[in-house]
């Protein structure tokens, strides 16, 4: 039987401490303020799909938030880089019986809840996933066996990572999702309406 488990990574939404490439443009304060659009965006995507539902917090896990405790389970993440958590998450999925496990970010405003729920059928098909960002990362990976080499080696936060991650996964059966737009610089934040009340 298959048992679908949807990873929010999210970090807590503190000034200084998120988007701070976007920060050294438009401030700390319209960073926050873009940050937790993004947060309250990937809730409405996510908060009717059917599967299990975790959100991973970065620094301390958050009762009473915008992530709702009866939909969400809430857990902290645990690493030295980002490779590493996702490592952790992906392996706590696997030891609590999930078995196909996806992990998203929370700064895709372009992704919608039909995008994630294609996601999941790729992955009854593909033992591996990856969503590409157009910045040469990756905004999702799935899979339904744990891969270590996948999260190890990698320079986070560079225009290498997709590239190195679909060299591991050259010799598995692996599916690529549409590229989609993370927001990580102020280019990134032109022509989306929403942003623009924050940069002015």
């Amino acid at each position: 039987m298959i048992k679908s488990l949807l990873i929010i990574f999210t970090r807590n939404p503190e000034l200084g401490k998120v988007k701070t490439r976007l920060a050294s443009k438009i401030g700390d304060s319209s960073a926050l303020e873009i940050y937790k659009t993004l947060l309250q965006h990937t809730v409405e995507i996510t908060k009717n799909i059917d599967h299990t539902k975790q959100v991973h917090y970065s620094i301390k896990i958050r009762e009473d938030d915008i992530w709702e405790d009866r939909l969400y389970g809430k857990k902290q993440q645990f690493g030295s880089d980002l490779g590493a958590r996702m490592e952790y998450a992906f392996q706590q999925g696997f030891k609590s019986g999930f078995t196909n496990i996806i992990i998203i970010g929370s700064d895709i405003y372009d992704l919608t809840e039909q995008d994630i729920e294609n996601a999941f059928s790729a992955l009854k098909n593909h033992t591996f996933i990856v969503g590409p960002a157009e910045d040469g990362g990756y905004y999702l990976i799935g899979m339904k066996r744990m891969n270590s080499k996948l999260f190890q080696d990698k320079k986070w936060g560079s225009n290498t990572v997709l590239k190195d991650t679909l060299n591991d996964l050259k010799n598995e059966d692996f599916h690529l999702l549409p590229i989609r737009n993370d927001i990580d610089y102020y280019e990134d934040l032109k022509g989306i309406e929403v942003f623009q009340q924050f940069i002015k």
